[in-house]
This record gives structure tokens, sequence and C-alpha cells, in this order.
């Protein structure tokens, strides 16, 4: 920290020295380029993939928006000891704008630790709240699920939790479809995941390992990955 007794300059000087510690020579980036091209080479391997390091696993996800979308979609943002709920509308079929309304909700460091039914049916639950304060009953929405951990995704629908990180560690996941268990949590909760008047309907579900670079990517279609 700078204080105000003490020079631009010798400010300047500070800053930079701690800067020169992000700073890699072209050679050693090269380095750190062929390390990584070789990880991902072994993940993609049929008999290397197992013990990769970047396991390179299949997101089944075969194409990505083109502006011609339109309505409502619900998400799900799974991540940490914070997980959003959002409604997302896509008002304006050109030009690419979106409405988007979110909610945070908090995990508990005993659900975090708890049993998986725990943890699901917190989510279900605060996914039915959001739902009544959006007003949103009586419409068949589509959902996508973002679960950012380590997971071998099967379908677009279906992923098998490899093991939990970021201080989660629910009992009764591991190995298991974590789409498969939302669902369950959710008719456990009343949201029907099939058309029925008057209740929450949930249309279907896709599975994603990130929000952020999809929501970029769709308005900004120039960041794509």
């Amino acid at each position: 920290r700078c204080f105000s007794s003490l020079s631009g300059d010798f400010c300047l000087f500070v800053v930079e020295k701690y800067l020169e510690l992000f700073h890699l020579p072209q050679e050693k980036l090269k380095e750190v380029s062929a390390r990584l091209k070789r990880d991902l080479i072994r993940g993609l391997g049929k008999h290397s993939h197992h013990r990769a390091a970047v396991k390179m696993l299949p997101t089944f996800v075969r194409a990505t928006p083109d502006g011609t979308e339109k309505g409502d979609y619900l998400a799900l943002d799974l991540g940490g000891t914070n997980f959003r709920v959002l409604h997302v509308r896509v008002v304006e079929e050109q030009q690419r704008v979106l409405k988007m309304d979110s909610k945070i909700c908090a995990i508990p460091q005993e659900i975090m630790l708890g049993t998986g039914e725990q943890l699901f049916d917190h989510i279900a639950a605060c996914l039915s709240e959001f739902l009544d304060s959006q007003d949103l009953k009586g419409q068949t929405l589509p959902l996508g699920f973002t679960f950012s951990f380590p997971c071998e995704q099967k379908e677009i629908d279906k992923s098998i939790l490899i093991r939990w990180t970021k201080g989660f560690n629910c009992s009764g996941v591991e190995g298991r479809d974590v789409v498969q268990l939302l669902k369950e949590a959710i008719r456990r909760r009343g949201v029907s995941l099939y058309q029925r008047d008057g209740q929450h309907k949930i249309k279907y579900f896709t599975l994603r390992g990130e929000t952020n670079i999809d929501i970029k990517y769709y308005l900004v279609p120039a960041s794509k990955i």
C-alpha cells in the first residue's frame, strides 16, 4: 500500500516489482504451452485418459446459441458456498438482449458436509421459492444446471460425480448422476417435471460446467472458446 507521504514514482516502483512476479519470459510461456498440449493429448488418449491431469471429458453440447432463441429459461449454478438461481428471458431475437433475474442462496456448512439428499433438497427449495417470486407458475420452462465439480458426463443431461471439491463432502453423491438426484429432489419438493395446471413445471435438463462463459458467448459471439 502506498501512503500519501510517499512519492508517486516510489509507488509505481513498488507496483512494478509486484507485477514482475507475474511476468513470464517467452521461453517459459512456450514450455507451459507445450506441457498443456501434452496433457490435453494424454487426456484424449484411450489408454492414457485415466491417469491424465486434464481429463478432456466430452460435454455432449453439439451446438451453440445462434441468436434465434427467445423465451424464458431457468438456470442453476452450483460451484461454491453459494449457488445462484436465474430466470433468463431472451426478449429480442436478433439483438441478443437478455433480461436476467437471479437469487443467490447460501449453502450452510452442515449441508455442505451432510447428505446428498439434504443438499439437493436445499437446492430444490430455493428453486421453488424463486419460481414463486418470479410468478412463473403454470409455465413449462427449460432448465440448465451448472455443476462445477469433476464429473464424467454420459449425456447432455446425465453426469456422474467423480469426487467432491471446494469444501463439499456430501455423502451418497460420488459415483451417482447429479441430474437425477436434482430431479428427485424437485419432485419431493412438489415442483412438477411434467405438464400439470397451476404448478411449476420443468421441461428438460441440460448440464454445463460453466455459466459465465455460456452467457458471454451469447452476448459476444467472438468470445467463443
